[in-house]
C-alpha cells in the first residue's frame, strides 16, 4: 500500500524516534493509501496552531489537518513535543509509547475516524488504536 511520509523536527529533543520509528508506527495504522507530513512542533507553534484552526488558545498533543481522502489521503499531523513529554510523565507512561499512541491516533484521523462524534465512533477508534499498539507490545492506553 502505497505511503508517503514526511517528517519534518521543528523542536529538537534526542528522545525523539528516528523516522524508520515513525514510519513503522504510521505504516502499522494505515487502511489506505496515504501522503502524510508528521511534523514535531514547540508550545508556541503548537498554541499558534490550535488557537487559528481550532479556536483553543493552548497547545494540544495532536493536530490533524485532512486535505484529501479519496483516492489518497493527504494531511499533516502536528505533534506538539512539549505535551506529549508532560502528559507521559504526569500519567506515568513511558514517553515512547505515549508518543506512538499519538501518533497511531493521528492516522487514524487523517484516515476518517473519529472519537468525538458518538460513543460508537469512539469505540470503533480506541479499539483499532488498542490492536495497533499491540503489535509493538505497547499497552492499552485507556487503561
Amino acid at each position: 500500500m502505497e505511503l508517503s511520509l514526511s517528517v519534518q523536527y521543528a523542536c529538537k529533543d534526542a528522545r525523539l524516534p528516528s523516522r524508520p520509528q515513525l514510519r513503522r508506527w504510521v505504516r502499522a495504522a494505515q487502511e489506505q493509501p496515504v501522503q502524510a507530513t508528521l511534523r514535531f512542533v514547540d508550545i508556541d507553534e503548537g498554541r499558534a496552531l490550535n488557537r487559528s484552526y481550532r479556536g483553543k488558545d493552548y497547545a494540544t498533543n495532536v493536530l490533524s489537518f485532512v486535505y484529501a481522502s479519496t483516492p489518497l489521503v493527504s494531511g499533516d499531523l502536528v505533534i506538539c513535543l512539549p505535551v506529549v513529554l508532560r502528559e507521559a510523565a504526569e500519567q506515568g507512561k513511558p514517553f515512547l509509547a505515549h508518543l506512538a499512541h499519538l501518533v497511531v491516533h493521528g492516522m487514524l484521523h487523517l484516515q476518517g475516524y473519529d472519537h468525538e462524534t458518538g460513543k460508537r465512533d469512539a469505540a470503533r477508534m480506541e479499539a483499532r488504536e488498542r490492536v495497533v499498539l499491540a503489535r509493538f507490545a505497547i499497552p492499552d492506553p485507556y487503561r
